[in-house]
């Protein structure tokens, strides 16, 4: 499977890695793994900086609005997103859906810059 994730429920950490081409399949059941975890609240780093989009336009807006209608389930923990440059055109409406969320969101092109900013960042009650 081209992505991976891993749930710390002692440092209310929850880290997603693609490594090969992203589908929606994939993004549902890594969506559905943090919503039986009770993850919604702990910081979140998705590092799709090895990975390469393989999802249709209306694979994305679908994932996007999956994403959204989530949002008023309660708090939201941080989120650090790593795009590489190529797929961030493909990314942006997503981004943005997410943004709308009350929560530190940041995107960047770097897993490590990623990964010491959301470190930083508090987790919600």
């Amino acid at each position: 499977m081209p992505l991976t994730w891993t749930i710390d429920h002692e440092t209310k950490m929850a880290i997603t890695v693609v490594t090969g081409d992203i589908t929606r399949a994939d993004m549902d059941a890594m969506l559905s793994a943090m919503e039986q975890a009770g993850a919604a609240p702990y910081r979140k780093l998705f590092d799709a900086g090895r990975g390469t989009n393989a999802m249709a336009p209306d694979d994305m807006m679908a994932l996007g609005w999956r994403l959204r209608s989530t949002q008023g389930d309660g708090p939201m923990g941080p989120l650090a997103l790593v795009f590489p440059l190529a797929m961030m055109e493909a990314v942006s409406r997503v981004i943005g859906m997410l943004a709308v969320a009350e929560r530190p969101m940041k995107v960047f092109t770097d897993a490590s810059e990623a990964r010491r900013w959301l470190e930083k960042q508090a987790v919600p009650d």
